[in-house]
């Protein structure tokens, strides 16, 4: 063993000695800190080794996850079980290697620098301390006087102690520094070693297993070049059979459809009617019939229990209905109710009319059923208002909202990146994209982007509207304003997804691309919708409606189709949109129905608040008449019907300061969406407030503009619905006022407050009952009892009643597709004899 520091040597306490001393501490003070160092290494490398194998047990669970919804699928589910359980070896034996790190390297450096360095450390302290005292020693004894025999006695003495002890500490200090430096060779490569074999098992072990693994695999290899021609032969035969049927002549196909009481599946006939609902309203809603088990049902979905509409057909007869204005009618009538229905033609009329006969026949000739009974669970429709299976399909779905929205200048290819048949879109930026781009833009955020499909969700009217009036070359033309002068690279279909993500965040979050308009541009810009906003106002769709002529009552239209009943030779408004009969029906539903819900909570705490319900629809004027204010007499009625306050005639002033808030004001009320996405990509806030102007905001002004789609844009790019003016109203406030039924459903159905008061204290519901406007009064009222009965009701119905949401489609549709039906006051002027 080779001495670092030699014995005899020390006792010199030579220069020598020293020198090595102070060779041997430094070289023992770095070696510390390299080993402390090495050892903070290893522990990040554990920790980062454990993080490692957490998100790969992560990513192994996402493998067993996708073998057990692919069990259909034998070979694909046993090979990702395999491949699974060999990943999650793979992990045990990396568990391993960390620990083995943890145990060689962590666990005995440490060690080894406790206790080693720490002995060397205090063998050096009392070198350190015995080297002084020797010095100072050394020093008295040669500074003795000659003639001072005991101060020459005592500094021997002292002196001749002090070597012997130096002798003693030094020593032990120079086998000290000796056998560590003998020690550190031995368990550093002993620790390095141990962590070596470590790997060494580690690789061993993936080795064998991936190598029993290997047959697998390269079975699995095999059967993929087979199953890569299998694909491709397949889809040969199904474009060859796609073409094939894509040549037949389907205009007789309706024929096809025959009663067949022998089918393999129970059922005897099958396919789509239109079924009219038992409500109020008698919509007609798509349903798919069949005829099975002697029972006549009705599927909205797949997944549904089939809804019964005939338990027994023994019970029941079929007729031809021609006396209703649709074509194709008959009916169904049983002891208990009837079902009217609509074929898509008359062959196919004739062929459901002759399956239920024929079923009727069989299942007489039969005597009773012989398969299973249905699954009783979904009765039929009671013939009342409620019914809960006919929920109004009035917004678009599939292709038809597909082929309206990429019928709009550029949206047939992708926004972002060009993709050609886009099928999802941004409903606020109004655009359409492609699947990978859609996945980006879900990725920025709703705040950014709120991404919908253009196949699979269903569209209400509003939104399409909404789409149809921007579009992808509308946008573009705003959000990659410059690009072209910045250089910017447009991706294209196949780009790598990161280079799409980073060019869709520079273009809609960090609106790099964006032209900003000068101080000039922008102030002609604000001018000019101002002016587009008067010649607007100037038009007569846009004028406040003149009074009517004195009328004592109102008349209910004969049919409640929404046509204005005569009064003394004139027409002064049309009536509500519902009958008398219809809107009695109605309320008494929803009170009933409210009570009977509150009864079955009563024990739970939950209180009835109907009665108060009640008790506000005793305080308001019936829909229709005046005759039905005039008997509720708690609120006072004008003997003529006033007109609605009509709004402040909108006046441009001279603004202290131009900016994109004001540009916004402006185009919400000019009802120019591409003015107002240009406004919003110029950092416009979209609850601007304007404090020269009453505090109003762009969705006020919208309002004022009389555009349900303008709304909704606002809407959906967060504009605050509950924010009010100085005078303290709302939105709802000021659609209520002007009369703007469509608007007002749009806003309760977005969360609008009715319970707000102005500053006059007037609520929404005051002012429609002062305006005698009956829709309006009808949501308001319909939209409060909802409100309660769903809050009654708690967790048990969070999404109210369905009859409330059918009538709110209703008018959503009509607003949207037909809104002169929900023109408050005929232009009196139009109609003078």
């Amino acid at each position: 063993m080779k001495i670092t520091v030699d014995f005899e040597e020390c006792l010199k306490d030579s220069p020598r000695f020293r020198a090595t001393i102070e060779e041997v501490e430094g070289e023992v003070g770095e070696l510390e800190s390299k080993l402390d160092k090495m050892v903070k290494l290893c522990i990040g490398m554990i920790d980062a080794g454990k993080a490692y194998n957490a998100a790969n047990k992560q990513f192994v669970n996402g493998i067993r996850e996708l073998a057990q919804q692919s069990a259909k699928d034998e070979v694909i589910e046993s090979s990702l079980t395999k491949f699974a359980e060999s990943l999650q070896e793979m992990i045990n034996y990396h568990t391993i290697l960390f620990d083995q790190a943890q145990r060689s390297i962590k666990t005995q450096l440490q060690t080894f620098v406790k206790d080693d360095l720490r002995k060397f450390k205090e063998a050096k302290k009392q070198f350190d301390k015995v080297s002084e005292e020797k010095e100072t020693a050394l020093i008295k004894n040669a500074q003795a006087p000659r003639n001072k025999q005991h101060e020459v006695e005592e500094a021997t003495n002292i002196l001749t102690a002090t070597r012997k002890c130096f002798r003693h500490i030094v020593l032990d200090y120079v086998l000290q520094i000796n056998v560590l430096q003998s020690k550190k060779r031995s368990e550093i490569l002993k620790s390095m070693l141990s962590f070596m074999y470590a790997h060494l098992t580690f690789f061993h072990q993936g080795y064998d297993l991936f190598s029993e693994l290997q047959p697998l695999m390269k079975q699995l290899g095999g059967q993929l070049d087979q199953l890569v021609v299998d694909a491709a032969k397949e889809k040969r035969d199904m474009e060859q059979k796609h073409s094939t049927i894509q040549q037949k002549d389907f205009s007789n196909d309706d024929t096809k459809l025959e009663y067949n009481v022998d089918a393999d599946n129970g059922i005897a006939m099958e396919g789509y009617l239109f079924k009219r609902a038992s409500n109020a309203f008698k919509t007609w809603n798509r349903r798919w019939f069949s005829i099975q088990n002697n029972q006549l049902v009705y599927q909205k979905k797949f997944k549904d229990n089939p809804t019964v509409v005939v338990e027994d057909l023994r019970l029941c007869t079929v007729k031809h209905c021609e006396d209703i204005e649709r074509r194709f009618c008959f009916e169904v009538v049983s002891p208990t109710k009837s079902c009217m229905m609509q074929a898509d033609s008359e062959k196919l009329r004739q062929a459901w009319i002759k399956a239920v006969q024929n079923s009727i026949a069989t299942a007489f000739r039969d005597k009773g059923d012989n398969g299973e009974k249905l699954d009783r669970k979904s009765s039929t429709s009671t013939g009342s208002l409620d019914s809960g299976g006919e929920p109004k399909e009035r917004s678009l779905k599939g292709e038809s909202a597909l082929q309206k929205v990429l019928a709009i200048p550029g949206n047939s290819c992708c926004c972002d990146c060009g993709q050609p048949d886009p099928r999802w879109a941004s409903i606020n930026l109004g655009i359409t994209l492609c699947i990978q781009c859609s996945g980006i833009h879900r990725s920025l955020g709703v705040h950014f982007s709120k991404v919908r499909s253009l196949t699979l969700d269903t569209w209400e009217p509003e939104l399409l509207k909404l789409m149809c009036e921007l579009g992808n070359k509308v946008i573009n033309q705003i959000y990659e304003a410059r690009r072209e002068e910045l250089g910017a690279r447009k991706p294209q279909p196949g780009d790598p997804r990161h280079e799409v993500e980073a060019y869709i965040k520079a273009k809609y979050v960090d609106r790099r691309f964006v032209r900003r308009p000068s101080d000039e541009e922008l102030r002609n810009k604000v001018v000019s919708l101002s002016k587009q906003e008067k010649r607007l106002s100037s038009s007569s769709e846009h004028l406040p409606p003149k009074p009517p002529p004195p009328t004592p009552k109102l008349q209910p239209s004969s049919h409640g189709s929404g046509q204005p009943a005569a009064a003394s030779g004139t027409e002064a408004r049309r009536d509500s949109l519902f009958c008398p009969d219809e809107l009695d029906s109605l309320f008494s539903y929803f009170d009933t129905s409210y009570k009977l819900r509150s009864m079955k909570r009563e024990d739970s705490g939950i209180q009835n608040s109907a009665d108060g319900s009640r008790e506000m629809l005793a305080t308001t004027p019936s829909s229709n008449s005046l005759a039905d204010a005039e008997a509720a007499e708690p609120l006072p009625m004008p003997a003529t019907l006033p007109p609605p306050s009509p709004c402040k005639e909108v006046v441009f002033y001279e603004p202290k300061e131009y900016s994109p808030g004001l540009q916004l004001y402006w185009a919400s009320c000019a009802h120019s969406l591409p003015d107002m996405a240009e406004a919003l990509a110029h950092g416009a806030e979209v609850n601007w407030v304007n404090t020269e102007e009453d505090k109003k905001t762009p969705l006020i002004m919208a309002v004022h503009g009389g555009s349900l789609v303008t709304c909704e844009f606002l809407l959906q790019n967060a504009a605050n619905v509950n924010q009010q003016d100085a005078q303290g109203r709302g939105p709802l406030h000021h659609a209520t006022t002007l009369g703007h039924t469509g608007q007002v459903c749009l806003f309760l159905k977005r969360g609008a407050n009715q319970n707000a008061a102005d500053i006059d204290e007037k609520t929404p519901l005051s002012i429609a009952v002062e305006a005698a406007n009956a829709d309006i009064v009808t949501l308001l009222r319909l939209a409060k009892m909802n409100e309660e009965m769903r809050e009654a009701e708690g967790p048990y119905n969070p999404s109210g009643d369905e009859t409330y949401q059918d009538i709110f489609q209703d008018f959503t549709h009509m607003a949207s597709n037909d809104p002169e039906k929900l023109n408050r006051y005929q232009q009196y002027d139009s109609q003078k004899p």
